[in-house]
């Protein structure tokens, strides 16, 4: 019996002196954890939907069926997320749909959103083509894989199929930095891809703000519990514009979204204690 409470003794003394430690090594783990279950999520729904998706046809609805069970996943992170002004993208009509482009966590962003979109297509970088089954599984959401490496061809590709999704009331949703952004502090600059669209096709932009992971540290490995604010912002107008004015365009948007990310940045931080690991660069 003494050697078994000893042993407890000796197991407590050495958790608390090895306290931090021990803390580190379970954030480390829950991050790695945390990152793992979103491509898990993703292979999962390559693996459930594909079968589903080649029945009906490659079809751009097949994407919000997709999503509606994913988006329940981020319980499982403790995220709670909350949707500003979701009416703004439900409206039944072509549309180009920008927003900022973070980490891995924006696949289960988009899950929470679509619902909102409805008919959407997403535009992202042929290399997620080939992360199968999920890749597969995108394709038969009619998504628009583009090669970053060569812009003549990805520009190309993007007038040819915007113009019949854009008749069909379907819209089309780019990260207009084109690639994730490791500086929580601010954003990108905007790539004319999306604008070039909506001015060919005479539709409205959308842009939509989501404020930053803040609950993500890849310096510290931690991946906490966390607050995001997605907000749909008033659509811009293109009808009359040309092509010349495409970077004006693009220079009002852009300043628009980043004055929404500071705000919305400060909302989701203003209750954090003062010591909170925050995040500024490299995220993940």
């Amino acid at each position: 019996m003494w050697d078994k409470i000893v042993y407890i003794l000796i197991t407590i003394i050495t958790m608390f002196l090895f306290k931090n430690k021990f803390y580190k090594i379970s954030k480390y783990v829950e991050y790695y954890l945390k990152n793992g279950l979103i491509y898990f999520v993703m292979i999962c729904d390559g693996l459930i939907f594909t079968p589903l998706f080649i029945w009906k046809g490659k079809n751009a609805k097949n994407g919000r069926i997709m999503a509606e069970p994913s988006k329940e996943v981020t319980k499982i992170f403790g995220i709670k997320w909350h949707i500003r002004n979701a009416e703004i993208v439900s409206e039944n009509r072509g549309a180009v749909i920008v927003l900022n482009h973070q980490s891995a966590l924006d696949a289960l962003c988009v899950c929470q959103l679509w619902p909102a979109w409805k008919n959407a297509v997403l535009v992202v970088k042929k290399e997620i083509f080939y992360f199968w089954p999920y890749g597969l599984a995108l394709y038969l959401t009619d998504t628009i894989f583009i090669n970053r490496g060569n812009p003549k061809v990805a520009h190309e590709l993007l007038m040819n199929k915007s113009k019949d999704l854009l008749q069909n009331k379907i819209k089309i949703v780019i990260f207009p930095e084109g690639t994730r952004n490791d500086d929580s502090t601010k954003l990108l600059p905007f790539k004319k891809g999306a604008f070039n669209i909506a001015v060919e096709a005479q539709v409205p932009i959308i842009p939509i703000v989501v404020s930053p992971y803040y609950f993500i540290n890849k310096q510290k490995h931690i991946f906490n519990k966390g607050h995001v604010i997605a907000q749909c912002l008033e659509p811009v107008s293109t009808e009359g514009l040309t092509m010349e004015d495409v970077p004006d365009l693009l220079n009002r948007v852009q300043n628009t979204m980043e004055k929404v990310y500071t705000e919305l940045s400060d909302e989701v931080t203003k209750d954090l204690p003062p010591d909170y690991p925050l995040t500024t660069t490299k995220k993940y």
